[in-house]
């Protein structure tokens, strides 16, 4: 059976004490209204808003050092994860439902669940 995935989200990892004056610059940066400057009430995410044809904009707050790195959103995650890795990624870990992976490159990104329905554009059909 197919699985499906699409490019989800930017996400703006930012190695900082307080993520609020960082979710300020980028909303002006990028002309984005803020949807939520503390997505969980840890003060750990923030998303700024996007339109449904866009890729989501997510900051977070982390421990190492700032980057920026994409999240792959799809219906299967185990089987996603698993075509990626039949392309050269590596699995580094499991957190909570989402692959954290490093493709060939070195770059780290992450497999995550479906984030919005209906799926919308630019999806991929994958029969692997």
């Amino acid at each position: 059976m197919p699985h499906h995935s699409r490019l989800s989200t930017l996400v703006l990892d930012c190695q900082v004490e307080d993520l609020a004056p960082h979710v300020a610059f980028w909303s002006h940066a990028l002309g984005k209204d803020v949807v939520a400057t503390d997505q969980d009430g840890d003060g750990k995410y923030a998303e700024l808003k996007t339109e449904h044809d866009e890729p989501m904009i997510l900051l977070q707050r982390v421990a190492h050092p700032s980057r920026v790195h994409l999240d792959i959103e799809a219906d299967d995650v185990e089987a996603e994860a698993a075509r990626l890795e039949r392309l050269g990624a590596k699995k580094i870990e499991k957190v909570h439902t989402w692959w954290v992976m490093e493709a060939p490159s070195g770059h780290r990104f992450c497999v995550v669940r479906q984030q919005r329905k209906p799926f919308g554009p630019h999806l991929n059909s994958w029969d692997e």
